[in-house]
């Protein structure tokens, strides 16, 4: 990676900055998608995995051909990675954001690489020490703020939305510890394409009495964005990074996103952090930071959030 010309370097930094604004802005444009007019998360979910399998598999059958068929020793690893990384993964965050707010959501999302990393040190891919056991200990203190904003008599306005995103990052989290060794035998589109069209199984369970077209213009735009940068466009960056940059260098980006979101929601929702926020994004990142310490985490797949 270092010998890569300059200007390689330089557009895989551009193309991971739009990746993280792409992502970022994701629980903005969603908001107005659930607003009267449009339509609701699960039928947002059916779009992403409807318009996901169409791009996503017919790049990944034009590119690749018959490398893109998988093995059929691989196929229940790819159909439990489907579940866990889109279909039940997107069902919990839409359902959980129309129940929340877009800073909650950036910061319930930043918790993926310390489930991960518990998850993947429980089956012996990665080695607990003291300090990233402590990071994990801070991290999941974080959530207290968010899910408890009322006492802990009660869940309060916002804690079943920010439960649900907090099982939508677990769930996302056994997938890319579960998707790791498919990464030594398929290119990272073939995984997500695949991951995007077994979940179409899923789509009669988003679907039955789920009206799935809006009734306003903003309500079409947000699906539109939706579709086509954080389902489609944001990945594919990804992957053009990946070529160009270190695996720890995409991971640094990740963490833009919680600012990018918060940024955003400030000018158009004037969503002003509050005291629980500010709380648990200082102990999730802490709690973040020293579990991402090296030993670095494992490498693994572009989001598919």
């Amino acid at each position: 990676m270092t010998s890569a010309p300059p200007r390689h370097v330089a557009a895989g930094h551009v193309a991971l900055a739009f990746t993280q604004v792409a992502f970022g802005l994701f629980p903005i444009f969603a908001t107005f998608v659930f607003r009267p007019g449009g339509i609701s998360p699960l039928a947002v979910g059916a779009w992403r995995v409807a318009g996901g399998s169409l791009v996503l598999g017919t790049l990944a059958a034009v590119v690749y051909g018959r490398r893109a068929i998988p093995r059929r020793t691989d196929l229940v690893r790819m159909v439990a990675c489907a579940w866990l990384g889109v279909a039940v993964n997107q069902g919990l965050f839409l359902v959980g954001l129309a129940r929340s707010t877009p800073v909650n959501a950036a910061l319930v999302m930043a918790l993926i690489p310390v489930f991960t990393f518990v998850i993947a040190a429980a089956l012996r891919q990665e080695v607990y020490n003291g300090l990233r056991a402590l990071g994990v200990v801070i991290a999941l203190a974080g959530l207290l703020p968010l899910l408890f904003t009322d006492g802990f008599h009660s869940l309060g306005r916002y804690g079943l939305g920010n439960l649900l995103m907090v099982a939508n990052a677990l769930s996302y989290s056994f997938y890319l510890v579960l998707t790791k060794p498919l990464t030594r035998t398929y290119p990272p589109v073939v995984i997500i394409a695949w991951s995007y069209l077994f979940s179409l199984v899923a789509l009669p369970v988003f679907v039955p009495g789920q009206p799935l077209v809006p009734r306003t213009g903003v309500a079409w735009w947000g699906i539109a964005y939706i579709v086509a940068f954080p389902t489609i466009i944001a990945y594919l960056l990804n992957v053009f990074a990946l070529g160009r940059l270190r695996a720890s260098t995409t991971a640094v980006y990740i963490y833009a996103q919680p600012l990018v979101t918060a940024t955003a929601a400030w000018f158009v929702f004037a969503e002003r952090p509050t005291p629980a926020m500010l709380l648990a994004a200082g102990a999730l990142f802490i709690g973040i930071w020293l579990v991402a310490r090296r030993p670095p985490l494992p490498e693994l797949p572009p989001s598919a959030r």
